[in-house]
């Protein structure tokens, strides 16, 4: 890939304003919009800090079990890169108020019809 199809300025802001959509969404437990940001696919895949989440139905079912308190967190050191017009990764560490552990997250976001869309993600704990 060329160097100047990378980060290319207005599909690295859609990317961005999807991403903070998507972070917005996570700390109000908005679970319409987290569901509208992944790709309703059974391909799409979510690993987070204690489950493994293969498919969408899957993805709904825990956001829909998951407590919705808590969530706030502050997200540093986040890094956006977009790849030609349609992909893009993010990658983000954050911390949660009262806890010292260090959390990562990494989204492979792919632009669809409907827009762009959280087609992996891995969440993990530092330990």
């Amino acid at each position: 890939m060329k160097t100047e199809n990378v980060d290319r300025p207005a599909i690295l802001a859609e990317v961005n304003a999807a991403f903070y959509r998507y972070e917005q969404a996570l700390i109000t437990n908005d679970t319409v919009v987290l569901d509208e940001l992944f790709w309703h696919d059974p391909r799409t895949v979510r690993f987070g800090a204690g489950e493994n989440l293969y498919g969408i139905d899957a993805i709904r079912e825990f956001r829909a079990s998951r407590p919705a308190q808590g969530l706030e967190r502050d997200l540093q050191n986040t890094v956006i890169t977009t790849y030609g017009d349609d992909m893009a990764i993010a990658s983000t560490e954050f911390r949660r108020e009262g806890s010292e552990k260090t959390g990562r997250q990494m989204q492979t976001w792919i632009k669809m019809p409907s827009g762009w869309k959280i087609v992996a993600a891995h969440v993990s704990l530092m330990v």
